[in-house]
């Protein structure tokens, strides 16, 4: 009996579980608000109890690639309606799911009514106004577009010197003009860019209207659309940017000329916070007998006041860690790495989670 009665109960948690996964909303793709359906998830989400906006689009075409801020924006100021769904299908991965609703060139936008697998082509303007206007008729919803704030720098002839040739940042500028087709195309990944490296102090991504301040442009000997130069902190001259033009490529590069550790989705990596000098002192430590940990305390403290900027900042992280090892023994790396991870898994600020990151990655090398 009491087996029959735990497999019952069992079963009805397993079926619970599975009402949960079939009710989840559909994922969002990585740094927006638009839904990323496939062949397996598109008819549990379109159809159903809401309107959906679907973009059906190649990650190759440039006209797909130009409407993206756009779509994202809708897809932003859209979020909460809970009778609208704002989509999107990747026809190169999905081909069969885009062969069977007609689409044959890109971007294809369709409007499926609630409960109807039947589309309606959407013919209007590609803009975020004229995409909310029809959906909100269509979905009879009065949503108001979402003001999506920049953090790409922009740039005129007052301000460029005194944030470009400082000294203190590395600077990477676009020099773009507003009719160039190339620069539109390249704006959503360029916002996304700076959107990473936000909470870099040492770092800013910005943006010049060449057409409108062409003297500067002339300047830097920009002749054509877009531009792109890098000014470091070591060479305010400017250097060509000729790298990929894929967000994981600006990335990259970013990190490699400024010292950052960052991901594409703007996480901090397991490399951010280290520092080589003091990584070596933090096992000369593990390694010391009680009465030598004072003395390696000492070198750190040496090692770490020589440090400027964020290094700064990580070094007095690795002083604190080994100050509390001192008083709380080895077991405080352990405890201490646990609260934090637990800590990252609740809703905090981008700030406070790259501070948990950091000592975290610093922790780990007092527990190898």
């Amino acid at each position: 009996m009491a087996i029959s009665q735990i497999s019952r109960g069992t079963l009805a948690i397993l079926l619970l579980l599975a009402a949960a996964f079939a009710a989840a909303p559909a994922a969002l793709a990585d740094g927006d608000d638009v839904a990323a359906l496939t062949e397996s998830t598109f008819e549990k989400e379109v159809g159903q109890d809401r309107g959906a906006l679907v973009e059906f689009y190649a990650p190759w075409c440039g006209h797909c690639k130009k409407l993206a801020p756009e779509y994202e924006r809708l897809g932003a100021s859209f979020k909460k309606a809970k009778s609208v769904l704002i989509a999107k299908v990747d026809c190169d991965e999905h081909k069969s799911l885009c062969s069977k609703y007609g689409v044959s060139g890109y971007p294809t936008i369709q409007w499926f009514p609630k409960g109807s697998l039947e589309p309606k082509k959407y013919e209007g303007q590609r803009t975020a106004e004229a995409l909310a206007e029809f959906v909100n008729t269509e979905g009879g919803t009065n949503v108001k577009l979402a003001t999506i704030p920049s953090s790409v720098v922009v740039l005129t002839p007052e301000t460029f010197d005194s944030i470009v040739l400082d000294e203190a940042k590395d600077v990477l500028v676009e020099f773009y003009a507003p009719w160039c087709g190339h620069c539109k195309s390249l704006a959503p990944t360029y916002e996304k860019v700076a959107s990473v490296f936000k909470l870099d102090e040492g770092v800013v991504i910005a943006n010049l209207d060449a057409d409108k301040y062409r003297d500067l442009a002339e300047k830097y000997g920009v002749t054509g659309f877009p531009t792109l130069k890098f000014f470091p902190k070591g060479n305010k001259a400017g250097e060509d940017y000729d790298g990929g033009r894929d967000l994981g490529d600006f990335v990259k590069f970013i990190n490699e000329k400024s010292g950052t550790s960052r991901d594409t989705k703007g996480q901090l990596t397991s490399e951010a916070g280290h520092i080589a000098s003091l990584d070596v002192l933090a096992k000369e430590f593990l390694g010391a007998s009680s009465d030598k940990r004072k003395e390696v305390l000492s070198s750190m403290e040496d090692e770490a006041a020589k440090l400027s900027g964020p290094a700064a900042r990580h070094g007095k992280v690795y002083v604190t860690i080994t100050k509390k090892i001192l008083e709380k023994g080895n077991e405080y790396t352990k405890k201490e790495t646990e609260r934090l991870e637990r800590m990252l898994e609740k809703s905090i600020s981008p700030s406070k989670a790259d501070e948990f990151i950091i000592k975290k990655n610093v922790l780990s090398t007092f527990s190898s």
